[in-house]
């Protein structure tokens, strides 16, 4: 198997991945704007799946999609299994979300990304078969200090304590969902402040996980996907992930057990959901958030705003462009 960082030599592929994966995310952002603010999210999702797809078949590596999209919301998907990239370079694990967030782009609201996470082959947990997963994040202050089998409450307190504020300063973002009402009033009654996400809890873990982000942890209830995602972004930035897959009913719990994951509330760390550091996570704004601002069009231009996070580096760089209009829309 050749690694994501395995040679280092300004020639080889490796060096470009994740430039090359960026030029995805643009792609998949750029396709989705026709439909921001339109009510049609199945269409949104569509346009940035074909736009995505096409971009990765360039690509110099090995892929194979283990976290796909779609399935949940019976919408176009890159499925399970698919091969991507030219087949030359590196192989690979991915997991793409070609918009996070396709009710934020349908609405016109913030938040909305499009995503690809790389990492090095059999290293993703492949949580396909339950869609949804209990998640806690935060930043390097909760390793070794929060652990999502405690109460909030205790969470929070400990948490304020490692980073050196008061509970009434801490933030914690949760999906506004009706599963998370007790959830929340015991978050606000330990004396801590939520930040409702209406969607994208992607965006809501790595803001979590970032220096002086506005928010301090990410909880609750989210897509299985979009927890592998996060973590393979959360190696970069050496912040805390947990995740408890949730199924919906006795028949999902059974597909999960089928699949050979654990569904008896077993606590996956960051090393069980991606294992190592060689991770390479990319995101485009598709809407503006606080991550990145989202896709804006001016004149003859497109500007687009990305983020790229490597776990073997530990870096996380923004990279701004400018898109002739004529080439895209």
């Amino acid at each position: 198997m050749v690694s994501l960082t395995a040679d280092m030599s300004p020639l080889h592929p490796d060096r470009n991945l994740a430039l090359e994966l960026v030029r995805a995310t643009e792609a998949a952002a750029i396709r989705s704007v026709p439909f921001i603010g339109r009510g049609q999210k199945e269409l949104a999702d569509g346009a940035a799946v074909d736009a995505m797809r096409a971009f990765l078949t360039t690509v110099n590596f090995d892929g194979v999609i283990v976290i796909g999209e779609g399935e949940k919301d019976a919408a176009p998907m890159l499925f399970n299994g698919e091969k991507v990239g030219t087949g030359r370079g590196p192989q690979a694990d991915i997991a793409v979300d070609p918009i996070d967030g396709t009710s934020l782009t349908a609405e016109g609201r913030n938040n909305a990304l499009s995503v690809i996470a790389v990492a090095d082959r059999g290293a993703m947990l492949d949580a396909s078969a339950v869609f949804y997963m209990d998640k806690l994040v935060t930043g390097p202050a909760g390793v070794g200090v929060v652990d999502i089998r405690l109460p909030i409450a205790e969470n929070i307190h400990r948490l304020a304590k490692a980073l050196g504020k008061p509970v009434d300063e801490l933030v914690v973002s949760v999906l506004n969902r009706p599963r998370h009402a007790q959830l929340i009033e015991d978050i606000r009654a330990a004396g801590a402040g939520t930040r409702l996400m209406s969607d994208g809890d992607v965006a809501g873990g790595i803001n979590a996980a970032r220096h002086n982000a506005r928010t301090d942890m990410c909880v609750g209830i989210g897509g299985s996907p979009e927890g592998i995602v996060t973590a393979c972004a959360i190696k970069a930035l050496g912040g805390h992930i947990q995740g408890r897959l949730w199924a919906r009913d006795d028949d999902e719990k059974q597909r999960g057990i089928d699949a050979g994951l654990s569904m008896d509330g077993h606590v996956y760390e960051a090393d069980d959901l991606v294992r190592g550091k060689n991770t390479i996570f990319v995101a485009t704004g598709v809407t503006n958030g606080e991550l990145v601002g989202g896709v804006r069009r001016e004149g003859d231009f497109v500007y687009t705003e990305s983020v790229v996070l490597r776990g073997a580096s530990g870096t996380l760089r923004r990279i701004t462009s400018e898109h002739l209009t004529s080439k895209w829309l």
